[in-house]
């Protein structure tokens, strides 16, 4: 009997059973889609970077305007502080929402529609340039568009230039109103609490998504490259704003031919705004990678097996997952649930609330310089805004930046215990701060200007300064108090303006205007000098150079040396608490850094600067503007004198943290650190001890838990 060939074949298919080795099509099927995986990874990593850099150069760009913005829309620096910290406010708002529902959502597409928003708000910013008309500085009308001999005392009212100021300040009045009302600052504001709303979901949001699908030994790393170029956009933040405060704020907008000042001149206000189109261009275009991401990737095989779960598998509920869980995880999120018990054990953790106490202050003091750096440096040094924002991007960020490196490399090299941390982080904090006592003595006198620092016959400023504004020298001659217009006579003085100088004629326009005959220079000059000046205030004293020199040498050391101690501090805050409370902790540790010093820091340090101004400004409406001059001696011991007393605070905090763990510590407890058994214990407690939240102190083992206490 014959059999087909398809019946033969039937035949061996229901009757012979093959060899098929099924581990080899798993093992293949499981090696595609963990290469799949990586490479989805790598892609999200590198989208993730690129979005850093973009909001941490935006970020960066802004403190460098800080006094471009005062000086362009005449405001205060209390009034700058408020706008620099609507960035935390706006962070705040949304930071719980998207926390916790993001990581149901498409993270990609958040993180994606997060840039869009950040982009608007940066380029809100820079609106009010193409809005609020053209920038106004004081110059006398001879300086403008005249090279004949006018005379700036006005001594005669009948003179042709009075009634063409006459004529020009009603203009001014007649456009008053509409300008007063328009507080085009507010803009500012409003654009910066936007992007601190769009910068909200790329922190959570993005490192989870890395912790979900990386493979577990590479998410350190990962995160790390992240933070690394994270690091880089300050540089280029502080680099773009040099660039842009070199370039007139009008530029492009007028004849830059007119202009009769330049960068170096008080005046000055750079070009603040063209910064922000560029920072929110680059915002828009690193969001575009996210909104092709998928939601989820293939996890790798080693992650499915592995014992440490996901963020997103501890809290969230899949289609795809099995609908009954183990008891262990009911009992996790019952825990959760238990919002207040969970946060009055985590404040009842000496070591964790110490600390909270000690990061609150330091970061006031740290934001608070960061913040203001920029305007101390151009007034205490009499430095440019240009010059000032490239020595600070590419001196001290690169001298912080190195110093964290170098905290995370001690910590591993020596391989440092918790206690070990404790003591490095307080040694970098206290030396850092001992370090910023030689800034008190590297300061340069005030500028020497009649009427405000000195007098007109060369003593010592002790009476009211706005009166001391006139004296007899002027008293023949018709000026206002109010100008802001220096001019440096050839004895080495500046004066607040040709007219208060008592200056009878001026010759030339522009930036070589001279100014002759001037009755108060006469007073103080030699009898080889000529009662003249010229248009510009006078140079800082021949010390002031060298003196800024020695500063920058002592920033950057003091710099790196608190930055040493921001990874061991980090460490410390993650092994004082529970595994399973970590993100919580570290959620209530960065809510309260936002609150109690991102936000009021820049605040009352704005306050305590302004109490040292010494010539305001005046608003062509009426009110005070932006401050002109500041007390050299004053400025510094405010703002050093600030950031140094709540440093020593923060210390004896740190000094409390220490004594607590060295309390609770056992030299069994510090060896077992010490030889890097710390994740073997970890995995044995986390399998065989599941530690209640009501149950905050565990004594039967060190590593990855809380202290003693």
């Amino acid at each position: 009997m014959e059999i087909s060939p398809k019946e033969n074949t039937h035949f061996f298919s229901n009757n012979i059973n093959l060899p098929v080795d099924r581990s080899s099509f798993k093992s293949e099927s499981s090696a595609s889609k963990e290469k799949q995986s990586c490479g989805g990874i790598k892609i999200f990593l590198g989208a993730l970077s690129f979005v850093y850099f973009a909001k941490a150069l935006s970020g960066s760009y802004l403190k460098s305007t800080i006094t471009q913005i005062e000086r362009r829309f005449d405001i205060p620096s209390s009034l700058v502080g408020v706008i620099d910290g609507s960035f935390e406010i706006g962070n705040l708002l949304i930071i719980i929402l998207v926390s916790y529902f993001g990581a149901k959502l498409h993270r990609p597409k958040i993180i994606g529609a997060g840039c869009l928003i950040m982009s608007a708000g940066t380029f809100l910013i820079a609106m009010p340039q193409f809005f609020m008309g053209r920038y106004r500085y004081e110059r006398f009308p001879s300086t403008i568009n005249s090279t004949d001999n006018i005379s700036p005392c006005l001594q005669d009212k009948s003179q042709s230039p009075l009634s063409a100021m006459e004529k020009s300040q009603a203009k001014l009045n007649a456009g008053c109103e509409k300008e007063a009302g328009s507080s085009m600052w507010i803009y500012v504001l409003l654009g910066n609490l936007l992007r601190g709303i769009g910068e909200t979901p790329i922190q959570p949001l993005g490192i989870t998504y890395i912790d979900d699908y990386a493979i577990e030994e590479n998410t350190a790393l990962y995160i790390g490259c992240v933070q690394t170029v994270a690091i880089i956009g300050p540089i280029f933040g502080f680099l773009l704003g040099s660039l842009c405060a070199k370039l007139y704020v009008d530029i492009g907008f007028v004849d830059m031919d007119n202009i009769t000042i330049t960068h170096k001149d008080v005046q000055w206000v750079g070009a603040w705004w063209l910064g922000y189109l560029i920072a929110g261009a680059i915002s828009i275009l690193a969001g575009i990678p996210f909104w092709f991401l998928p939601k989820h990737l293939p996890k790798p095989e080693r992650r499915k097996d592995s014992s440490t779960s996901s963020e997103q598998s501890k809290f969230i509920t899949e289609d795809n997952k099995e609908p009954h869980k183990s008891y262990q995880q009911q009992v996790k999120i019952a825990e959760m649930a238990k919002f207040f018990p969970c946060l009055k054990n985590l404040f009842g953790n000496p070591v964790y609330f110490l600390y909270l106490c000690a990061s609150i202050i330091q970061f006031n003091s740290l934001i608070g310089m960061v913040t203001y750096k920029p305007k101390y440096i151009e007034q205490q040094y009499g430095q440019t805004s240009s010059r000032t924002n490239f020595v600070i991007g590419l001196i001290n960020i690169p001298a912080v930046a190195f110093g964290i490196f170098s905290g995370g490399l001690i910590m591993k090299k020596f391989r440092i215990g918790v206690l070990g941390a404790a003591k490095l982080s307080l040694g970098s904090s206290f030396f850092g701060y001992l370090l910023l006592l030689l800034l008190f003595a590297l300061g340069c006198e005030n500028s020497e200007v009649a009427g405000l620092t000195m007098s007109y016959h060369g003593t010592k400023q002790t009476t009211d300064y706005e009166q001391a504004l006139f004296s007899e020298c002027n008293s023949g001659c018709l000026c206002s108090k109010n100008d802001w217009d220096p001019i440096c006579g050839e004895n080495g003085v500046t004066y607040v303006s040709a007219c208060l100088a008592g200056c009878q004629a001026s010759n030339g326009s522009g930036k070589n205007t001279v100014f002759f005959n001037c009755s108060c220079v006469a007073i103080l000059e030699t009898p080889s000098q000529s009662s003249s000046a010229v248009a510009g205030p006078c140079q800082k004293g021949n010390e002031c150079p060298k003196m800024f020199l020695y500063f920058l040498v002592v920033s950057v050391i003091t710099s790196y040396t608190l930055s040493v101690g921001g990874t061991p501090g980090y460490i410390l805050l993650l092994r004082c608490i529970k595994p399973h409370l970590k993100s919580f902790a570290l959620g209530i540790y960065t809510l309260a850094i936002r609150v109690l010093a991102g936000i009021p820091s820049p605040v009352y340090f704005g306050v305590a600067i302004d109490t040292t101004c010494l010539k305001w400004g005046s608003k062509r409406c009426g009110g005070r503007g932006a401050c002109k001059l500041y007390n050299s001696s004053a400025l510094r011991y405010v703002y050093l004198g600030l950031t140094l007393v709540l440093g020593m605070v923060s210390i004896f905090f740190s000094v409390a943290v220490l004594w607590v763990l060295r309390k609770s510590s056992s030299p069994q407890d510090e060896t077992l650190s010490a030889n890097g058994e710390r994740g073997a214990c970890e995995m044995k407690s986390r399998k065989d001890n599941f530690v209640n939240c009501d149950h905050l102190i565990q004594t039967t083992y060190w590593p990855e838990k809380e202290t003693r206490l």
